[in-house]
């Protein structure tokens, strides 16, 4: 009995191992990229897989694959599967930074209404252009809404030049309710249009359906940088969970540095939902799930978030196209269904203790 609490106990100080934590991680998030390609309407082997995306990228070496594989695979299924692993990494990077600044754990960016203010601009930009037009004002729209709505929250969040969690979220609630108001009145306005409601519907639910090559290199480009750039910081966000007052003695210039975290969040969150609509909560759980492991050190905890919240999406998009197949569940959904109780878990948790 002894032996076995022993041995209990190794395995969780050697999880608890920042290293080895990532290690997992970058493995898991492999083959769950490699799951997702393989599963759908047409079953498609992991070995085969392989191949196609082998010859893909070293024809010389493996030779290429042509045929209907090829096109699967590569064309419709490995886009998708990648977008996934970008949108849940920049969510929950964007979740992570955010309860270190604001020292809230209910801090997220759908909760606070980034995402609900990223999509409204966005579904505008989608239903008042047209043409060429309208695929470049769309992520420029959603960083917009994203960064002003940030922006507002944490302002009518202030009591006495401070800002108090309970503010911040009673704040976000009310902006998400008059954004979905906004957004409410976009799709009837479209329905109206020879556009259709069709787009609208997809910002609303969030989903990777229709992700091609081309929609992701923004995005992982912004992620690749923001994440460097936040991790070069992880000695401020540190800071800040002590507090203001201990980050300012440390010589955090804390209005200026809060700001600039502000637009770095908006910024992850604007080109995200740009390109799969509103996915909600991969930013409030996965910083958690992360920090019980690894603890709040976030030199490791913003790659670590990245990795688990690019796995946790791409592991929800293959149970949407699962759950009722062949009819495909909006991604969107389904991350609300598991993060909206862990949600209440939290409140509830944060109440005990007078938060």
């Amino acid at each position: 009995m002894n032996g076995a609490a022993t041995a209990s106990r190794q395995q969780i100080r050697a999880l608890q191992h920042p290293q080895l934590m990532i290690g997992v991680l970058v493995a898991a998030c492999v083959v769950a990229v490699v799951l997702s390609v393989a599963v759908g309407s047409v079953g498609i082997a992991p070995s085969r897989v392989l191949e196609v995306v082998g010859g893909r990228l070293a024809p010389w070496a493996l030779g290429r694959v042509d045929g209907l594989d090829d096109q699967i695979v590569w064309e419709f299924r490995l886009p998708r599967a990648l977008l996934g692993l970008v949108v849940g990494a920049a969510l929950a990077v964007a979740g992570a930074v955010l309860q270190a600044v604001v020292r809230n754990p209910l801090a997220d960016p759908f909760v606070f209404g980034v995402s609900s203010g990223a999509s409204v601009a966005a579904v505008a930009a989608l239903t008042l252009t047209t043409g060429a037009l309208a695929s470049v004002s769309t992520p420029v729209a959603a960083f917009v809404g994203a960064l002003v709505t940030t922006l507002l929250v944490f302002v009518l969040a202030q009591q006495g030049g401070r800002v108090t969690p309970n503010r911040l979220l009673l704040a976000g609630v009310a902006l998400s309710y008059l954004l979905s108001s906004v957004t409410s009145y976009l799709v009837l306005r479209s329905s109206g249009t020879n556009q259709g409601v069709g787009p609208v519907l997809s910002w609303l639910a969030g989903s990777l359906a229709a992700a091609t090559w081309s929609d992701l290199g923004v995005p992982a480009l912004v992620l690749v940088a923001s994440t460097t750039v936040l991790v070069l910081l992880a000695p401020v966000l540190n800071a800040f969970l002590t507090g203001d007052e201990t980050a300012a003695s440390l010589g955090v210039d804390v209005g200026r540095v809060r700001l600039g975290l502000f637009v770095i969040t908006s910024l992850l969150v604007g080109v995200v939902v740009a390109v799969s609509g509103s996915i909600g909560f991969v930013g409030l759980v996965v910083p958690h799930a992360v920090r019980m492991v690894i603890g709040s050190d976030h030199r490791w905890v913003l790659p670590a978030s990245a990795l688990a919240g690019g796995l946790l999406l791409v592991l929800v998009d293959i149970g949407a196209r699962l759950l009722l197949a062949p009819t495909e569940v909006p991604v969107g959904l389904l991350t609300s269904v598991v993060g909206a109780p862990f949600f209440l878990w939290l409140l509830r948790r944060s109440g005990r203790s007078g938060r």
